[in-house]
């Protein structure tokens, strides 16, 4: 009897720390308009995966995601629209760079939202670090690697563009801004 009761207080203690300590984890389209706005759609062929990206430590999360004009929400929803892969070739800002069409229909529109966590929470908190809008990365797939830097090693995001060529690429945080680098085409 002295055994149930103190199983009982065990569980009625430790149930509710836990359900305090538990955040959702699901990358869905409902949570991507929640974070981004309405505008905003996931890629759900590509999804979503977890890096540290800025190196502090924290899990951060890159979501595949489609949307016509990311600068509408830009000050509502509190994240920053870049495009690394136009200022990689000299044209760095989006305002100019979103004009620009794309030729392939499956491209158009394609963006990568990269949130930077904060706290024990990390994406998930309501406040985060930082949120990014990627435009005009060509992209097929995405996957969240380390890369080699010099003397550092760093998480970055590999995409495939999915050109002819079948190049690859990959964008990296210097800890100001995200970088893009071609990494040259397939082997095969």
């Amino acid at each position: 009897m002295r055994t149930r009761f103190v199983l009982l207080a065990f569980v009625a203690i430790l149930l509710p720390a836990l359900a305090q300590g538990q955040t959702p984890s699901r990358i869905d389209n409902d949570f991507v308009q929640r974070t981004f706005g309405k505008d905003f759609a996931l890629v759900q062929e590509v999804g979503g995966m977890v890096g540290d990206l800025d190196g502090d430590g924290v899990e951060d999360v890159v979501i595949a995601a489609r949307c016509k004009n990311p600068l509408l929400d830009e000050a509502e929803h509190n994240y920053s629209v870049i495009d690394p892969y136009y200022t990689f070739f000299g044209y760095g800002d989006p305002k100019i760079t979103m004009t620009f069409v794309e030729d392939s229909p499956a491209k158009r529109g394609l963006v990568v939202l990269i949130i930077h966590g904060a706290g024990p929470e990390a994406w998930h908190s309501e406040t985060p670090k930082a949120k990014y809008v990627v435009i005009n990365l060509p992209y097929r797939t995405l996957s969240v690697r380390k890369m080699k830097l010099k003397k550092k090693t760093v998480q970055a995001i590999y995409a495939e563009e999915g050109n002819e060529l079948n190049e690859t690429s990959a964008l990296f945080f210097d800890s100001k801004n995200y970088r893009y680098v071609p990494m040259g085409s397939s082997m095969e």
